[in-house]
């Protein structure tokens, strides 16, 4: 399979595990439990529908494949446990907007994470796009002090953090499938929620189980599963690209479905992210290319 064919096939396969998560902070609304449930419920279901994915792959290897993640799986695990519980709660305590924006500059904390714990040097590029989207950040943040949104705002600023801890890891070990490390992350989370006490898992009504069967048996394991192979076949700057797909659709379902819409401060902010992002995202495959060229 030549390169052209390769990396059409990774950007079918980002693509489309990215739009299926588009819907994922929608359904949160919909389904409307207590927020404490709800990442018990997404943990529960996530975990089970990746390791479908893991038996099916691995055909009767599960646990070896459990086992090759090793410390960086683990690490992988208790980063995507964080980021499980910390982006319920912050979809919960502020809006979908807020949130999605700040989650996206997880590309930045990565790059920062991968200098310090890697070694790998940080481009210019990289540190101007940092400044730029901690302003647009900060932008966001001072809505935040209007309505009571900080809790959120900060929870979602931990689960940036969480994901580029994932990323890193998994740069890491790229030889090695971080699938069983991701279902054991969901698995963790709902177990350190059930063991809190502070949830009612039990307490779901019938209108509300179709739709977190939806969202975990379906969107979350998918959409995740297809995202962790896309970058195997394009560069991680156009992985990062595709992933903005999430910040722009994800609040646009919501004011659709519900009615939810963004702030200006919101507006301003994440227009600062996203097109930041898309510039050094677009910069990054530039430089590639040229090498690839070359």
């Amino acid at each position: 399979m030549n390169s052209d064919t390769n990396h059409a096939k990774g950007l079918l396969i980002t693509t489309l595990g990215v739009l299926i998560l588009t819907p994922d902070t929608l359904l949160i609304r919909l389904v409307d439990i207590d927020q404490w449930s709800m990442i018990v419920w997404r943990g529960v279901l996530m975990a089970l529908g990746l390791l479908v994915v893991v038996v099916v792959v691995e055909r009767g290897n599960t646990i070896a494949a459990f086992r090759r993640t090793g410390r960086s799986g683990l690490g992988v695990a208790l980063c995507f446990a964080v980021s499980s519980i910390t982006f319920v709660f912050a979809v919960q305590h502020t809006s979908v907007a807020n949130t999605l924006i700040i989650v996206a500059t997880s590309p930045m904390f990565a790059a920062v994470l991968a200098w310090k714990i890697l070694g790998e040097k940080t481009p210019r590029r990289t540190i101007a796009a940092i400044a730029a989207t901690t302003c647009g950040i900060l932008v966001v943040f001072s809505d935040g002090s209007g309505h009571g949104g900080w809790a959120g705002d900060l929870s979602a600023m931990v689960t940036a953090l969480a994901m580029a801890g994932v990323f890193v890891l998994t740069r890491k070990r790229r030889d090695i499938n971080m699938v069983p490390a991701a279902a054991a992350g969901a698995g963790l989370a709902a177990l350190l929620v059930i063991a809190s006490g502070l949830s009612a898992p039990f307490a779901v009504t019938t209108d509300q189980v179709p739709w977190l069967l939806i969202m975990g048996l379906f969107v979350l394991p998918v959409s995740f599963g297809l995202i962790t192979v896309g970058p195997r076949y394009i560069p991680a700057p156009e992985v990062g690209l595709l992933l903005l797909l999430e910040t722009v659709l994800g609040p646009i379902w919501v004011w659709l479905a519900t009615g939810e819409g963004a702030s200006q401060a919101a507006l301003v902010g994440g227009a600062i992210v996203v097109v930041t992002l898309s510039i050094h995202a677009i910069l990054g495959l530039r430089q590639q290319t040229a090498k690839i060229d070359l």
